[in-house]
């Protein structure tokens, strides 16, 4: 079953800065944006941004404890993320598994006799160019 790519999502989690966040608050449980500035190479304000893209995203939302904001990573959506992100791995080694596929058959199909331009064949180890000990052809 494929997952859907959610592009807001990723969008959020493109960014570096948001992903070190991340990290954080999934070592911490939760923190504030204050909090978040003390271990970040960030301002609180730049903090308090990239939380509201990463809240948008449903990746953090934000509790109330007394008069301070912490956030908190949503774990469902954080699944989903690691859903999509292995769904969007596996679509890549099918590509690349065809592309490598191609590229074998292309080289079996050169190993093969080639004509030769007189009627026979001649094996492209023989050709010019396919062996490092041919001499230039003279003119």
């Amino acid at each position: 079953m494929t997952t859907p790519v959610d592009d807001v999502l990723w969008s959020a989690v493109g960014d570096p800065t948001r992903r070190r966040m991340l990290d954080v608050l999934v070592g911490q449980g939760a923190s504030t944006a204050t909090s978040l500035a003390g271990v970040l190479p960030v301002t609180r304000q730049a903090v308090a941004k990239h939380l509201l893209v990463l809240e948008r995203a449903g990746l953090v939302h934000a509790v109330t404890v007394g008069r301070q904001k912490q956030f908190r990573v949503d774990e469902a959506q954080l699944r989903r993320a690691v859903a999509q992100l292995a769904d969007v791995g596996a679509a890549w080694d099918a590509r690349l598994a065809r592309v490598k596929q191609l590229a074998e058959t292309i080289q079996l199909a050169a190993t093969k006799d080639v004509p030769d331009g007189n009627g026979g064949h001649r094996s492209p180890a023989r050709l010019p160019g396919n062996d490092s000990t041919d001499e230039p052809e003279e003119g």
